[in-house]
């Protein structure tokens, strides 16, 4: 099997497993009752927060746990609007975000909020001209990703940092860092709200974490125990949020040599580009993230072309998993181009060799020629 659709999830890492079956075993107590047991667990979400914080060059008091990345966007949007609505009713987001985000951001239009919808480049850029044209006195949130999860392009977030806090000093800067936690190195200065997820890095599905800066109010979208100072009740998820340290403390620790291996990987993927003829590469192929490589093959579906590769027992992605059931999304491809139609996803992980890439491009310089055949005939 060949696994090239990381970026809908990546498979748990040994070391996560074995640390996660320990908990659930031996230190299974929940980290609110006062015993030992308690005690124990709580003591895991003590470490996980000092190796997170660590990452991200935060406070451990700033990192707060959720059920996944859906969930902190979600906190991290509805949250914030929702706690800063007396100062102005003014919010900014990109049109490319992930769902979690954009979803939030129309609840919030319905309820009455000022929402701007800042434009992208052909190669997913944010118009950095209109978002400094469009805050205002009145703005109290932006949100902008760091890596796009569909075609891989980086923001530079250190810019559009500055570029906010210069025009409004008080408006709040939330990045979506899914995508690129321990891929690509982050740091919460330059921002307010950080979103994190576990599955993403070789964690477990089912728990993220959300970084928020000291000082800044949300108010809660889970009540009930109070757990993590009011801002997130439920009892924690102590096996996953531990499983997430360890999965983060691997990858971080070896983000350099990851990050060459992956773009080795692309790379040589990407050569199919050289091989056939109307094969497009969506995004910055040379600044983009080496973890993903979105690309169009005109006359085909990506669905078909999806479908060819399984059978091959290759697994790719047409985009978001998150909305593949839901036709009338529109992706950041649909944004950037309207050829979303005819883009596949390949995303990268670690495990990931040259040589399946190679055993990939093989079979599509196989696929395309025929299925662009078969439709015509």
């Amino acid at each position: 099997m060949i696994y090239f659709d990381n970026s809908a999830t990546t498979k748990v890492s040994d070391e996560v497993i074995k640390k996660m079956t320990y908990i659930m075993s031996e230190e299974f107590g929940n980290p609110s009752s006062l015993h030992s047991f308690g005690f124990s667990a709580e003591k895991e979400i003590t470490s996980a927060k000092k190796i997170i914080s660590k990452i991200l060059k935060a406070n451990e008091n700033e990192i707060f746990f959720t059920s996944g990345g859906t969930e902190a966007n979600n906190l991290a949007v509805l949250g914030a609007a929702n706690s800063y609505k007396k100062s102005g009713n003014h919010i900014v987001v990109s049109k490319i975000e992930h769902p979690s985000v954009l979803e939030a951001y129309k609840k919030l239009e319905n309820t009455g909020f000022s929402v701007s919808y800042i434009d992208v480049d052909e190669k997913g850029y944010v118009d950095i001209m209109q978002l400094q044209d469009t805050i205002n006195e009145n703005t109290i949130l932006v949100s902008i990703m760091c890596v796009n999860n569909e075609i891989g392009t980086i923001q530079d977030i250190e810019k559009i940092s500055k570029i906010i806090k210069n025009k409004n000093s008080k408006t709040l800067f939330h990045v979506d860092c899914v995508q690129s936690f321990c891929k690509h190195t982050i740091n919460s200065k330059h921002a307010d709200l950080i979103t994190l997820s576990a599955h993403k890095i070789h964690g477990p599905k089912g728990v993220g974490a959300l970084f928020i800066k000291k000082g800044v109010r949300l108010e809660p979208i889970i009540i009930g125990g109070k757990q993590q100072n009011e801002i997130r009740s439920g009892t924690e998820n102590v096996p996953g949020i531990a499983g997430f340290a360890i999965a983060a403390e691997t990858m971080n620790n070896n983000i350099n040599e990851n990050y060459k291996k992956v773009s080795s990987v692309k790379n040589k993927l990407a050569e199919i580009k050289n091989k056939l003829p109307d094969i497009f590469i969506n995004g910055d192929y040379e600044n983009g993230s080496p973890y993903i490589l979105n690309m169009s093959f005109s006359g085909i579906k990506g669905e078909t072309l999806l479908h060819f590769l399984e059978n091959k027992n290759i697994f790719v992605s047409t985009g978001s998993a998150c909305m593949n059931n839901h036709k009338k999304h529109i992706g950041t491809v649909d944004v950037i181009g309207g050829i979303g139609e005819n883009s596949l996803r390949f995303s990268f992980s670690k495990e990931n060799t040259v040589s399946e890439a190679e055993e990939c491009l093989l079979t599509l310089i196989e696929a395309i020629p025929f299925l662009r055949q078969y439709k015509q005939l």
